[in-house]
């Protein structure tokens, strides 16, 4: 979490090993990011971002199916396991009923519940999401939100979100990172609240932290 500009999407880029980092090194179970090829940690971390997919006739199936691509062999034959992964990741996102839509005809809030089921079956320890609930409404949001949360408890998955909906993931997420220009705290909601971590977050008197409701409230003084 963290006002616009600060570094949420370059944090998860540089984590995820789309871009380099700026400074300093990363090391992802004691092994440093650098030294791992593109189809081992392909099978260590899945990515969803928020751009927009670009046009063709993919079906929700075949979306989807494309997260098992660092494990199928080189004419990209579906083996019984792959599709096993891709029948549990729509049942586990509930879009069964959709597979055989193209990706184009859905909602906005479709796509996304395809775009985390493709990274589900991609079966990794580790999802990253940036921005999720961009493009959604308050509905969509809290539907993807609660999905989310559902799905970390059903697999044990860990699950990494940039949000700009921050009353939702301080109900929701198990623990923040929270940046700002010249700082970075890091524990439960609990926590960062007790430390007065989110006192100072925006730098204007519209919105305040009320403690006790743990959420941010319309200044109306």
């Amino acid at each position: 979490m963290g006002k616009n500009g600060i570094g949420k999407s370059t944090l998860l880029r540089t984590l995820s090993k789309v871009q380099k980092p700026i400074a300093g090194a990363i090391y992802f179970e004691g092994k440093e990011l650098s030294l791992y090829s593109e189809n081992e940690l392909s099978k260590k971390l899945s990515l969803v971002l928020t751009e927009r997919l670009p046009e063709s006739q993919l079906t929700v199936f075949e979306l989807i199916a494309l997260g098992r691509q660092p494990y199928t062999n080189w004419i990209d034959t579906l083996s019984k396991t792959d599709l096993e992964k891709i029948y549990l990741a729509l049942k586990q996102t509930e879009i069964t009923h959709l597979k055989d839509h193209r990706f184009y005809e859905l909602s906005d809030g479709q796509l996304q519940r395809v775009l985390i089921a493709r990274a589900l079956a991609q079966d990794t320890d580790v999802i990253i999401l940036d921005e999720p609930t961009a493009h959604l409404d308050m509905h969509q949001t809290i539907n993807i939100f609660s999905l989310l949360q559902q799905l970390v408890k059903q697999t044990q998955k860990t699950i990494i979100i940039s949000s700009h909906e921050i009353n939702l993931a301080l109900q929701l997420s198990d623990d923040i990172v929270l940046l700002t220009e010249d700082n970075l705290q890091f524990g439960t909601t609990a926590a960062l609240i007790e430390a007065n971590a989110f006192d100072n977050l925006f730098p204007n008197n519209l919105l305040k932290f009320n403690k006790s409701l743990r959420q941010f409230v319309m200044n109306k003084t």
